[in-house]
């Protein structure tokens, strides 16, 4: 079994999550008192926040970087960044880690086309569904057909990730509000809804949405157990694209 490597505390709310589904697989699959092999770096989330809203993604790469390197030192055989949001800095960790990044919206995408879906609705902080980084990984990688909510709604899906998700708060009526934004995807014709951040599946559950939801701290979660037990110790992940030979 290989050692993961997580990164996060953005929030630390999906990271207990990341570490209670990564122990749970690995016992589901490897049975006995077997648990995951991790090692985890969690950020202050607080000066992730402000650097977001000041923009200043350089000094959140930084950060990253850092967190990575010691992740890296420790052991790690390959990393998760615990966030979505974040994963606008993977080309900065993917080109300066000396271990793979387990990109979210791979696993995500994977999970949405074995479900035969080709339209999906995402959800997330304005960064993730404004911004073309998760998007146009989804559409041109994946071949996938992106829709979004609205100006209004991706407001109120922004501020109730930070505002009550990132704090452990979570109200019913913001549960409705999210449900009714799902509706609104269907009726435009997303066959589906990533939960493309990883705190909304703490309030968002299946009967809630009237589509198929995309969990993504679970199936980011799932993917890495898949990897850590089917890449044995002595068999290394495949190399980026930038350390092939030419």
């Amino acid at each position: 079994m290989q050692t993961i490597g997580l990164i996060g505390g953005m929030s630390w709310e999906s990271t207990l999550e990341y570490y209670r589904i990564l122990n749970l697989e690995t016992k589901k699959r490897l049975g006995g008192f077997h648990s995951a092999r991790c090692v985890l770096y969690s950020v202050d989330f607080a000066e992730i926040e402000e650097w977001q809203r000041q923009g200043n993604w350089q000094e959140a790469a930084r950060c990253l970087l850092a967190a990575g390197r010691a992740l890296q030192a420790a052991g790690a055989d390959f990393i998760l960044l615990c966030t979505n949001t974040m994963h606008k800095l993977a080309p900065s960790l993917e080109a300066e880690l000396g271990i793979p990044l387990l990109h979210i919206a791979d696993a995500t995408a994977d999970a949405v086309k074995a479900a035969g879906i080709t339209q999906v609705g995402l959800l997330g902080t304005r960064f993730t569904m404004e911004q073309d980084f998760y998007r146009d990984r989804l559409a041109k990688k994946h071949g996938l057909n992106v829709l979004v909510p609205g100006e209004a709604e991706r407001q109120i899906i922004h501020e109730v990730i930070y505002q009550e998700l990132c704090m452990g708060v979570v109200k019913e009526s913001s549960r409705e509000k999210f449900s009714r934004v799902i509706s609104n995807l269907a009726d435009v014709g997303a066959q589906g809804v990533i939960l493309g951040c990883t705190e909304i599946e703490n309030l968002v559950r299946p009967q809630d949405s009237v589509l198929p939801i995309f969990a993504t701290t679970k199936i980011h979660a799932e993917a890495a157990v898949n990897l850590a037990i089917k890449t044995g110790a002595t068999d290394p992940l495949p190399l980026r694209s930038s350390e092939q030979g030419a």
